[in-house]
């Protein structure tokens, strides 16, 4: 044991170390400082690149950079000796004319550091300028082998490397292909960009070819070709019977601007025909007619969400605390150091016992076998042929009394399995801590949207649930039993796994003291009304305002689904991460909201239908819009957990509860009566029944948890709620006393006297119709002395006897 302890003690000495140079990250002047150096020695690197190509000084330099510790040499770089040293290390030793991208990208990467830009654009920016530097490279490397200084030698090794496996014609294509890979993922180069191209020029050319058109045939002037005469063929007539002459313009050039350059015979000379005024067609004067073809518009293959995102990368809605850090593990605390314990004289023992008693009762068993969990054994057992399940589960106390345990259940039968489950709880149970649950590979790498990690199963697996597929979550149980234990591993489980950004929480605390410490984390993880001091809520008269506020906060989400036209709040932040959706529009990004009540049961004793109503409400409607409630109550009745409530929470957690009237109630089953207690619980989402022991977290842990949140940058507010502004709840009632009913006096008495409200009472007494008792009911509520209007129930009656009654009337004479 001393040994163990000396190495842990060890370990926790040099993981602080690790940690700091793993999670250090330059600040806003480093960043600034780092970036200026680049973009400076950017400029250096083009001074001594052009240096070495001027006047051939990479020649002359070259002697001289092996004699850089020698002072009295001299280089005619403009950068001196070092100008030389990185010119022949880079330029010549390297990549040659291709080494200039490296100015580009130190340049970028400056500006990006100095300018505080986002870095995602630059990986893509350093890929796909390597890439061009090694391919320009190999190219001057391969038609320019008697100049070194262009491929460097880099290129030009790799391109001797190339030719020696795949030969010049092989060289050549992969050249050809690494720029056809360039030439498609960077410029974006497409066959329809190419045929786009060609089509346009197709369209100029046409529209060239038509202007030039009506300019051919105003040259040929068929008056001038028929009077013009040649004294070579002037014996040479047409005859008589020629009334037509027919000319293909088709065949005419452009270029023809006489008649006597036309050659009707390519052997003979070229002979002039003579027509008459007669045989000549009258030349018909037509307007000219011109149709211009409206030139279609481009088409943009990229929309511009798409070139938002190419520009600019996906919206980071991280990106105002894009500093911030995770909880580490290590603020938890380790319970059990050597995981479950197995008594295998206690299993042997449990066995025999089991067996015994069935075998009293005329049960054989076939098989038995036992999985041993944190606080939990189960036995299954296969009973032979012919044994009626119901005998066994009708044992259940015969076999507690036999095994001296508490809380035996059984599981008659195991859902998908031919067996009967036993469950004996272990007489040392083994404690769950959360940094085992927290640190388990099962919530680390749950591809959840909100996952939870209650603690272990039976088999002493990582139960771990997503509260976005509940969507709901009602906890119950006795006093003490583990409710505020759960309450604060599901919130811690959101708190390791979610930015602040991406969750916020209204918390409900009647007790106030359960959830005060997360205090300290307001600015980050926390959500309230405007003009309220406090986000955590612990007074009752100010939940009504909260609930009816997250009501009207689920209508215009709903409303901004219906403008992006999705159908749930996952889809709408995909797509307003891909920039197709216009903040000026009022979009946003919507973080989940996540509702905590402590006590449920004290709600609805104070406020009851003005707390059931918003929550059934949000319960019903909020899923899609993800808000999404966990409420808790020590107290499982049915008029706490209701009916309406029960329907819009498919997902319950019990702890222990001493009837079974109660589990019922909670589970629609029984079973949660037998559990051991201490966090031990049972979890349905409206199918199977699972065992848990649920994780344990201590104050100090979540103490822990939230400082270091809370000593982080944080947001100027909390998530601020939409303001509620409440309709008029009672009526505008006269408050002149010479306006009241005769019978005003009277009516007061009998409702002092019976200490009940109710215009029906004043029916009865006073038989009067419906209106006028109305009528006085107001009357009273306005003098003050029944209450407001509580739905079915009666008004109270503020004034306790006749005496204080008459008091109140001779004050109100004075």
């Amino acid at each position: 044991m001393a040994k163990t302890t000396k190495k842990e003690t060890v370990n926790k000495k040099n993981e602080p170390k690790t940690e700091t140079l793993k999670s250090w990250r330059p600040n806003k002047q480093q960043r600034f400082v780092l970036g200026c150096l680049l973009v400076l020695f950017s400029i250096a690197l083009l001074v001594a690149f052009i240096s070495f190509y001027v006047n051939g000084q990479w020649q002359t330099d070259q002697s001289a950079v092996t004699q850089l510790s020698d002072r009295t040499e001299v280089v005619e770089n403009w950068l001196g000796k070092f100008g030389a040293f990185l010119s022949d290390l880079i330029v010549y030793k390297g990549f040659g004319i291709a080494s200039f991208v490296l100015v580009r990208l130190f340049f970028l990467t400056g500006l990006f550091l100095a300018l505080e830009m986002s870095t995602k654009r630059l990986k893509s920016i350093w890929f796909w300028d390597l890439f061009a530097i090694i391919i320009v490279s190999v190219l001057f490397g391969f038609f320019a082998t008697s100049a070194p200084e262009l491929g460097g030698t880099i290129g030009y090794e790799l391109n001797l490397f190339l030719q020696d496996y795949i030969g010049k014609t092989g060289t050549l294509l992969a050249l050809l292909f690494g720029l056809i890979i360039y030439l498609i993922f960077k410029i974006k180069l497409s066959p329809e960009k190419i045929q786009s191209y060609f089509d346009s020029t197709k369209k100029e050319f046409k529209s060239e070819l038509g202007s030039l058109k009506p300019q051919a045939e105003s040259a040929y002037n068929l008056e001038e070709f028929a009077t013009e005469e040649d004294p070579e063929v002037d014996n040479i007539h047409l005859k008589s019977d020629v009334t037509q002459f027919e000319i293909n313009k088709e065949a005419l050039k452009p270029t023809i601007n006489h008649s006597s350059e036309i050659d009707l015979n390519p052997v003979a000379k070229p002979v002039q025909m003579d027509i008459k005024p007669a045989t000549v067609a009258p030349q018909v004067h037509t307007e000219e007619f011109v149709i211009e073809k409206a030139e279609e518009e481009d088409i943009i293959e990229e929309n511009l969400a798409s070139r938002l995102v190419a520009d600019f990368g996906l919206f980071d809605p991280t990106l105002d605390l894009s500093n911030y850090k995770f909880p580490t593990i290590d603020l938890l605390k380790e319970y059990s150091t050597g995981g479950i314990t197995i008594n295998q004289e206690e299993l042997e023992e449990n066995k025999n016992k089991i067996v015994d008693t069935l075998r009293n009762y005329k049960i054989e068993i076939a098989q038995i076998k036992a999985t041993v969990g944190p606080s939990v054994t189960l036995y299954e057992i296969v009973p032979e042929a012919g044994i009626r399940i119901s005998k066994i589960k009708s044992l259940e106390d015969d076999i507690a009394l036999s095994l001296s345990a508490l809380g035996i259940r059984i599981i008659a039968p195991i859902p998908g399995k031919g067996t009967i489950g036993i469950e004996v709880p272990n007489k040392n149970p083994t404690m769950v801590s959360m940094k085992s649950v927290i640190g388990s590979a099962k919530f680390q790498e749950a591809e959840m949207e909100l996952p939870i990690a209650l603690g272990k199963t039976i088999s002493n697996e990582t139960f771990v649930v997503d509260l976005a597929k509940m969507p709901h979550l009602l906890m119950a149980g006795a006093t003490g039993q583990g409710k505020s234990v759960g309450l604060n591993a599901v919130l811690t489980s959101l708190l390791y796994k979610k930015h602040p950004a991406e969750v916020k929480f209204v918390l409900v605390d009647p007790k106030k003291v359960e959830l005060t410490l997360f205090n300290k984390i307001e600015r980050h993880y926390l959500a309230k009304l405007p003009d309220t001091e406090d986000a955590i809520i612990t007074d009752n008269a100010k939940v009504v305002n909260t609930l009816n506020s997250l009501c009207v906060e689920m209508d215009n989400r709903y409303s901004l689904l219906k403008d992006a036209m999705v159908r749930n709040i996952k889809e709408y932040n995909d797509k307003f991460k891909a920039r197709k959706l216009n903040p000026e529009a009022g979009h946003r990004f919507l973080p989940y909201i996540i509702l905590v009540v402590d006590e449920f049961a004290d709600l609805i004793m104070t406020a009851g239908k003005e707390v059931e109503i918003p929550i059934a409400r949000l319960a019903q409607l909020a899923r899609a819009i993800g808000i999404h409630l966990i409420i808790a109550t020590q107290r499982p009745s049915v008029n706490v957990i209701t009916g309406l409530i029960k329907a819009n929470f498919p997902a319950r957690i019990a702890f222990r509860v001493t009837s079974k009237i109660d589990s019922r109630t909670i589970l629609d089953t029984q079973g949660a009566d037998q559990l051991i207690g201490r966090g031990d619980l049972l979890y349905t989402n409206g199918n199977d029944v699972v065992r848990v022991q649920c994780a344990f977290i201590d104050t100090p842990e979540v103490e822990k948890i939230t400082d270091f949140i809370g000593s982080q940058k944080a947001y100027a507010t909390a998530y601020l709620l939409p303001e509620f502004v409440g309709e008029e709840t009672g009526i505008n009632l006269d408050m002149d006393i010479s306006d009241r009913d005769t019978l005003f006096r009277e009516a007061a008495e009998i409702i002092v006297n019976a200490q009940q409200g109710s215009a029906s009472l004043l029916q009865r007494k006073l038989k009067l119709g419906y209106n006028r008792a109305g009528r006085l009911i107001d009357q009273l509520e306005a003098a003050g002395i029944v209450g407001p209007f509580e739905g079915s129930k009666a008004r109270s009656v503020n004034i306790s006897d006749l005496s204080a009654l008459d008091q109140f009337f001779n004050n109100e004479q004075k």
